[in-house]
This record gives structure tokens, C-alpha cells and sequence, in this order.
């Protein structure tokens, strides 16, 4: 029915088209008025332009009526269109205005929600923060309570603190005020790191030590090697200063402190490190991480223990060579106890004294014989020849001479008679009687040789005054002059060969040697002078009877002129309390002239 219709539009419309605009096709109104159109009949047909004529007048009468009745409202009307029309303009335009502020609006509401949106998230912080306040003041005050544990010697209390905040650090690091705590703590952590480290500095005993070293591990800051080191270094700073606050005037005195000092606190601070370090087995610790350096941890201890006796006996060796006035038995006797005491810890150093005290022994005794030489030298200067009687005179007393002991070599009593001979003699048995208390058996070359040098000067001394003085000599000048020369050779000489048998009893060293005491000859004519070489020098001066007898009569028998190896150092036993020689009472030079 509706395709009926549709067709009979087109045709209609196909038919009138030349009838009506174009704009009145669409018009609803139209395709029904022409429908009903088609529908009438001629007649009406005819009669429809009348009745839209008609219909047409009454439209415009009515319109006419409407508007001269209503003129007012179609008036008020217009009058009401002209304001809406201008209200909808200035709508427009507070719409368009509004249109161009909604964008800043929209921000601003988004700052609004935001902020508020902050400012609610800050409420229920301080709300939260409010309701741990207590827990939060405990964090913040960690900083105060751990610097008050490490000033006040609480180091168990700082080492929890430490811990914990460590423990903060790695669940709160992004928080700033976490830093600032972190930061703090870690300043105070190295306060007492420098405190524990001064505790190592001083007079601090095992027990203590044990916590220290256990407060330094617990703060895991050095490896086990730099902790051992650490402790080294603090333990060797305490043993200086207490080196350094001896007083070094007298170089006996400083020695003894030092022996001492560094035989009780040494030992103090070995037997601390090895009960705090263990030096196991190096099989049976665990393999060292792949990549890194394996560090011997006992050669540190074993290297510092070496640099502390090299310390010690470079300090012994210096204060030897300053002069301890004769007391070195009393100074080897501290050393080798030192040196025994060690030997408990593995740092036996008694095999190093030895070349030391022997070294100071050999210089003393060759210092004191050319001292006794200048002296003698200085006494021939002022010796003048005259017989005994003369010298004596009867103001003089009698030389009173000590009893004699046994053990003991009486000095001959014909040295008294030439006073230059005595004191000379009184000076080198001094010198023997000083290394008669330390007196290595190894010594025996040197001393023999230094003994037959100063003899040797002692002969160009005579000689060269015979050879100034010969022409004036008086014939009873000449005979004491022969007498001095005599005495010399026969009595002074032999009587020093006998003390170098007793400082160096020829068994002993032939012992030391593995030979007979009657082969001691084949290594040498040590241990006693070369006479011969004295007679020869001085031949000239004496009758070639005497000469010869003296030769016959001072033959060293066979034994007596031994050496010992000179790697070979001992002090025998028999040897201390041996020697007593007690000096001859020598007349002062100025009392004979």
C-alpha cells in the first residue's frame, strides 16, 4: 500500500510540477493535499479555487481581527523577542567567555583535587606519625644514644645500635631522614673504632684485649690479616713509648730498662696476640675465594716478632758501643735470660748476643791497650833512670801487697822497680779482668794479636828512646836501661803469656777443637805471644848471653799458643771467678822523679 502511494505521489507530482516550487516536494503537507486532490471529482474540482479563495479571505480576515485585537500582545510580543534576542546575545557571549575559562578552570580544579588530595595524605601522616610518635622518637634519637654508648664505654649497647640501623638503612634507604640518622651513626661507629684502636695503645691486659678484638670484629671493618696488623701496630706503639720514657743518660741504665721492658711487655703482648689469633694449619682452613691474593696471616706475627728482636739488638748494640762501664756479664746474663724466656714463644735469639758482647768485649780490650800504650808512652817521657834506692828513699813507705789467693797470678815484684812497666802492666790487667767477665773463647786471636801489637809498640817506644837518649846514658843509665829492657822481656812478658793461658785455658779450646791439648801447636801460635819477635826487636840493646838464655828460658811449651775457631763463642764456666789478678802497686811517675 505504501509503494501505491508512493507512485501515485510521483505521478502527481510528475504532473504539477510545473504548478508549485521545488521546496514544497518535500513538504508533508502538500503530498496530502494532493492526494486528497486526486480524489475529487470535476465538479468539485471546479469549485476548489473558490473555496481556497474563500478560505484564503477568511484566513486574512481572521488574521486582521487577531491582530487589531490583539495589537498589544503582538507588541509586548515584539518588545519581549527584541530582549530575548538581546539576553540570548549577552547568553552567548558570557557562555562563550565561559567556554574559553572552562580549560583554566579545569586545571585549577584538577590543582584543587590534587592539593586536597595532598593535604589528605598529609593528614593521615601526621594522624599515623601522631600515633607513633613514641616508636618515631626512638629512631630519631638513635644518633644521640649512640654517640652517649660510645663516650660512656657502652660499646655492647653501640654495637645492637649499629645492627639495627643497618637494618633500617636496608629497608628505608630512599628516606632522607633515615640518611641523616645512617650518617650520623656511622660517625659515631668510627669514634669508637678510634677509641677501641687507642684502648690497643695501652697498658691493657688479656681480658680487656679479648673484648676489644671482639668489639672490632663485630664491627666487620677490617679483614682478619688487618685486624692482626692493627693490633701489631697499636701493641708495637705502646711498647715505644714505653722504650722512648727510659731515660738515656747512662747507657747501663737504659739498657737494663729496656732489657726489662721488653722482656716482660713483649712477652705480655705475644702471649695476648697468640690467645686472641690462632695460626692453624694452613691445610686445614678453607680455600681462599677464587681471584683473590692468599695472605699468610702467621707470617705477620712471625715478621713483627723478627723486627722487634732486630730492634732490641740494634738498641744493645748502641748502648754497647756508648759504654756500660764493665758490666757486660751483667748485661749478657739479662740477654740470654731474655732470650730463654722467648725461646718459650718460638723467638730463641740468645744465637745472635754472641757476636755482639763479643764485638764490644774485643773493641774494649783493644781500646784499653792503646790506651795503655799512650800511657806508657807518656810515662817514658817522663821516666828518668835512676837506681831503686834513689826512687824509694826513706820517705816512701813500704809497698804493702795483697795475700795471696788461691786461683790467683802475683804480678812480679821487679816491675815495681820501673814504674813505666807496672803501670802499663796494671792497665792491661785491668783490660783482662774486664773481659775476664765476658770472655768468648773465640776471642783468643784477637786478643793475643792486639796484645802482641801493643807489645810490639811498647818495644819501638824503648827503642826510639834508646836511640834519642844513647849518646847521654852514664854507664849506670846504660845498666838500668839493659835492666828495664830485661825485666821486660823475662818477667812482664811471660807473666802475661801465663794470663792468656788462664783467660784461655789451652784444654778447653783444644777440646772445643777435637784434638789433644799437645796438638793445639799445629793451628798456630795463638793464645800466648810471639816472644821471639820482642827479643829480636830489642837484641840489639841486650848482651848476646842473656839474650840467649832469655831465649831458652821463655820457650812456650808445646799447648800453649792455641786458637780456637773463630766461629766457635762460648763462656766457660771455669773461666768466671778464675782469673783474680790483682793489680801490682805501680809507683806514680812524679814520685820517682
Amino acid at each position: 500500500m505504501a509503494a501505491v502511494d508512493v507512485e501515485d505521489e510521483s505521478v502527481l507530482a510528475s504532473v504539477f510540477r510545473d504548478s508549485f516550487p521545488e521546496s514544497w516536494r518535500d513538504s508533508p503537507d502538500f503530498a496530502a493535499y494532493l492526494l486528497e486532490l486526486s480524489s475529487f471529482g470535476v465538479d468539485k474540482l471546479q469549485r476548489e479555487p473558490e473555496r481556497l479563495s474563500e478560505e484564503r479571505h477568511q484566513i486574512l480576515q481572521q488574521t486582521r481581527d487577531l491582530a487589531f485585537t490583539n495589537y498589544k500582545t503582538f507588541i509586548r510580543t515584539a518588545e519581549c523577542t527584541e530582549l530575548i534576542y538581546r539576553d540570548f546575545s549577552q547568553v552567548e557571549a558570557s557562555v562563550s567567555r565561559l567556554l574559553s575559562k572552562l580549560p583554566g578552570f579545569q586545571e585549577s580544579c584538577r590543582g584543587f583535587m590534587k592539593q586536597a588530595e595532598d593535604i589528605s595524605s598529609s593528614r593521615r601522616m601526621n594522624t599515623l606519625t601522631l600515633n607513633r610518635h613514641t616508636e618515631i622518637l626512638e629512631i630519631l634519637e638513635i644518633p644521640q644514644l649512640m654517640d652517649t654508648c660510645v663516650r660512656n664505654g657502652y660499646y655492647e649497647e653501640a654495637l645492637e645500635l649499629a645492627a639495627y640501623v643497618k637494618r633500617l638503612e636496608k629497608k628505608h634507604s630512599n628516606i632522607l631522614v633515615i640518611q641523616g640518622i645512617v650518617n650520623e651513626v656511622r660517625q659515631s661507629t668510627q669514634l669508637m673504632l678510634t677509641q677501641l684502636l687507642l684502648q690497643l695503645r695501652g697498658n691493657i691486659q688479656l681480658p680487656a684485649c679479648l673484648r676489644v678484638i671482639g668489639y672490632l670484629r663485630r664491627m666487620d671493618v677490617f679483614t682478619e690479616a688487618e685486624l692482626r696488623i692493627k693490633f701489631l701496630q697499636a701493641r708495637d706503639a705502646w711498647l715505644r713509648s714505653l722504650q722512648n720514657s727510659i731515660p738515656q743518660d747512662d747507657a747501663y741504665f737504659h739498657l737494663t730498662k729496656t732489657i726489662e721492658s721488653c722482656r716482660v711487655n713483649l712477652f705480655d703482648v705475644i702471649t695476648q696476640y697468640r690467645a686472641i689469633f690462632s695460626d692453624e694449619d694452613p691445610l686445614l682452613l678453607p680455600p681462599p675465594p677464587i681471584g683473590s691474593i692468599p695472605v699468610n696471616e702467621g707470617a705477620i706475627f712471625h715478621g713483627w716478632v723478627l723486627q722487634k728482636v732486630s730492634e732490641f739488638l740494634q738498641v744493645l748494640e748502641t748502648d754497647l758501643q756508648r759504654g756500660v762501664g764493665g758490666r757486660l756479664d751483667s748485661l749478657l746474663g739479662q740477654c740470654m735470660y731474655f732470650g730463654l724466656s722467648f725461646s718459650r714463644v718460638g723467638a730463641d735469639f740468645r744465637g745472635q748476643l754472641a757476636p755482639i758482647f763479643q764485638r764490644v768485649a774485643a773493641e774494649n780490650f783493644t781500646k784499653a791497650a792503646h790506651e795503655a800504650v799512650e800511657k806508657f808512652q807518656d810515662e817514658m817521657d817522663m821516666y828518668t833512670l835512676l837506681p831503686t834506692p834513689t826512687v824509694l828513699g826513706s820517705s816512701i813507705p813500704p809497698v804493702s801487697l795483697p795475700p795471696t789467693q788461691p786461683g790467683t797470678l802475683q804480678p812480679p815484684m821487679v816491675l815495681l822497680d820501673f814504674p813505666p812497666l807496672a803501670c802499663f802492666l796494671n792497665d792491661i790487667l785491668v783490660a783482662f779482668n774486664d773481659l775476664r767477665l765476658c770472655c768468648p773463647v773465640s776471642l783468643t786471636e784477637e786478643v793475643t794479636t792486639t796484645l802482641q801489637d801493643a807489645l810490639e809498640k811498647i818495644v819501638k817506644i824503648i827503642l826510639s828512646i834508646h836511640r834519642a837518649e844513647e849518646d847521654a846514658f852514664s854507664p849506670q843509665e846504660r845498666e838500668l836501661f839493659i835492666q828495664f829492657c830485661t825485666v821486660f822481656l823475662e818477667d812482664l812478658t811471660p807473666y802475661l803469656n801465663r794470663c792468656l793461658q788462664v783467660l784461655f785455658p789451652p784444654a778447653q779450646r783444644a777440646q772445643i777443637l777435637g784434638v789433644a791439648p799437645v796438638h793445639l801447636s799445629r793451628y798456630g801460635n795463638l793464645g800466648s805471644i810471639d816472644v821471639s819477635v820482642l827479643q829480636e826487636a830489642l837484641a840489639q840493646l841486650l848482651p848476646p848471653k842473656e839474650t840467649s838464655e832469655l831465649t831458652e828460658s821463655d820457650t812456650v811449651p808445646d799447648g800453649q799458643g792455641d786458637v780456637t775457631s773463630p766461629e766457635s763463642v762460648d763462656v766457660p764456666k771455669e773461666n768466671s771467678g778464675q782469673l783474680q789478678i790483682p793489680p801490682i802497686d805501680a809507683i806514680p811517675a812524679t814520685e820517682a822523679q
